[in-house]
């Protein structure tokens, strides 16, 4: 067992063309296609940069130290990794033959402070009248789904929502590798294991998830949704457990759905499509969905309810918030902000029973959509 301050020091060693990279708080993501052929990300933009690796060979033993500290096999027969590095950063690797020109290698580094809701606020992702909307839905232990594309901010997302979730409850988090840093103290971390060499010894989301149900949690939240456990997370939803929290990739509020269905489908459980809908509609009460503008900037685009299901017409969603393009004058650029879309979500008197009130954004933009008379 190498003992980690030297695993480290020889890793810097190895990954000494990318470490300035790796100092750089201002880089999210290092992206290396071959040896000579690396791109950093910041603020949303890749761009290339001058290092390179010495050769291929290089590449390969800065992969093989990694893979042997994380543990996993890395060859021809397992040619995809997934591992971690001493700060957290998150490392897929790929090899021939699925990759003909790699190696390949992405490294998604994570920020060192935590990023709260006031924080995205700054950045522009959401708005005070979002975010004190979300604080609501999660008080009142709705079941919501944070979707987006692939650096869209959905796990940044779901960690500033944890501040709300309440202090005394108990939280279980499954994972396939660590990323959530809740911002809550009793929390449980869960987290899969991959087969071995010989291909034995996997634990998956599934058996995490029924084995999670068992040990008295408040709130499950799953880090992404990717498989088969997407039945039995949707199965726990309407089984009592309120307030689940997770995220899967999907670009829009309905694809969002589609997508659960499908991942359902690959349990291996027979169930007939419209009652699998009626589950899916019945369990997830919002979709928040992020996505990554042109500029490089995440924000979030749609915060929707989930209303049921039509026999006919498929899902039925009500967009509470809404990204809207406004002009505040003839002379300025549109603005892209988040907006109430002049709809009242169907959990209102769940909302007042517990003791809350919506923005009063959402009253009035409702009142001039003619929906209610508050």
């Amino acid at each position: 067992m190498i003992p980690p301050a030297v695993y480290e020091s020889t890793l810097r060693t190895f990954m000494a063309p990318i470490g300035q990279f790796l100092d750089d708080d201002t880089v999210t993501e290092i992206v290396v296609n071959g040896p000579e052929e690396i791109y950093v990300e910041r603020r949303g933009r890749l761009t290339r940069v001058d290092s390179t690796f010495e050769s291929r060979d290089q590449l390969l033993s800065t992969l093989r130290l990694v893979a042997q500290f994380a543990g996993r096999p890395l060859d021809e027969m397992h040619p995809i990794l997934e591992a971690h590095l001493p700060d957290g950063s998150r490392v897929e690797a790929l090899l021939p033959p699925v990759a003909p020109d790699g190696p390949l290698l992405s490294i998604r580094r994570f920020s060192k402070d935590r990023l709260t809701m006031e924080k995205l606020l700054q950045f522009g992702a959401v708005t005070p009248d979002a975010v004190e909307t979300l604080r609501i839905l999660i008080e009142c232990k709705q079941n919501i789904i944070v979707a987006g594309g692939t650096g869209s901010g959905k796990t940044s997302m779901l960690n500033a929502m944890s501040a709300f979730i309440p202090e005394d409850e108990r939280v279980l988090v499954i994972e396939d590798s660590r990323e959530l840093q809740l911002q809550r103290k009793h929390v449980v971390q869960l987290e899969t294991r991959p087969s071995d060499a010989r291909g034995k010894g996997a634990i998956g989301m599934r058996e995490l998830f029924k084995a999670s149900l068992r040990m008295r949690p408040d709130r499950i939240i799953l880090g992404e949704i990717r498989g088969g456990e997407a039945l039995d997370l949707i199965q726990a939803m309407t089984s009592g457990h309120g307030g689940c929290l997770a995220t899967t990739h999907a670009t829009y509020p309905k694809d969002t759905l589609n997508r659960l269905e499908t991942l359902a489908l690959m349990s291996g459980i027979d169930l007939p499509l419209y009652a699998l809908r009626s589950q899916i509609a019945s369990a997830i009460d919002f979709v928040v969905q992020t996505a990554r503008f042109r500029d490089g900037r995440r924000r979030v685009t749609h915060i929707t309810e989930v209303c049921g299901v039509d026999i006919q017409r498929g899902y039925e969603l009500k967009d509470v918030f809404l990204t809207c393009a406004q002009r505040h004058s003839e002379e300025e650029h549109p603005t892209i902000e988040l907006l109430p879309s002049g709809t009242i979500p169907n959990c209102i008197e769940l909302i007042h029973s517990s003791g809350f009130k919506l923005p009063s954004s959402v009253y009035a933009s409702a009142r001039r959509s003619n929906q209610v008379q508050v």
